[in-house]
């Protein structure tokens, strides 16, 4: 005899909690993260200039896939958004918690390697921070990006309240990296959110 079974959790219940299951999984990795992380097969960091440590360099460079991609100091991909030139745009904090702006301390000065071509500089960020940007282009992190040497934020497109974005990885030498096939894959939202990573 088959006993009917019922799910203590509704299909709508579940639904609705995966996209803040997710921001919350997210701002824990972030906080939880030491920034050391080894970095993927076929990376290799550069060294920043200046007197001052690695690890006191804001911007670092790293050979993936065949191209010279900005990175934090920790060695995590840094990403620009198509949309935003000499201004912030993604500030929400849906926005933010998947995208994470790299900053740095009130009249600071962003440092990065001699091999940049480009003007590091900063700008006003989300909750009064002070973001650092590349030529005008805020910089950030991808929270999907799990440690240094990936680039799984290359090439996503997604809708926050803040608008639309089409990201890609900065590179060293100027610009963008090309849109490739996103190699992370994290949970998407169906209700409302217009991000499918």
């Amino acid at each position: 005899m088959r006993i009917p079974t019922t799910d203590p959790c509704p299909r709508w219940l579940r639904r609705a909690a995966l996209p803040a299951a997710a921001i919350s999984m997210l701002v824990l990795a972030g906080c939880s993260s030491s920034g050391g992380g080894g970095g993927s097969a076929g990376s290799t960091p550069s060294a920043g200039k200046g007197t001052a440590g690695a690890s006191q360099t804001t911007v670092m460079i790293r050979h993936v896939s065949g191209m010279s991609v900005l990175t934090n100091s920790a060695g995590r991909t840094l990403y620009e958004s198509d949309q935003e030139n000499g201004s912030v745009l993604c500030k929400s904090s849906a926005c933010t918690a998947i995208w994470l702006p790299l900053t740095v301390a009130a009249g600071q000065t962003p440092t990065g390697p001699s091999q940049l071509t480009g003007t590091l500089s900063t700008m006003p960020g989300a909750g009064g921070k002070t973001q650092v940007a590349l030529d005008g282009k805020p910089l950030y992190t991808f929270s999907f990006d799990h440690g240094a040497g990936q680039i799984g934020g290359n090439g996503q497109k997604d809708s926050f309240s803040d608008g639309s974005f089409t990201w890609h990885a900065a590179l060293a030498g100027g610009g963008s990296a090309p849109s490739t096939t996103p190699t992370t894959t994290a949970p998407s939202s169906s209700s409302g959110g217009g991000y499918h990573y």
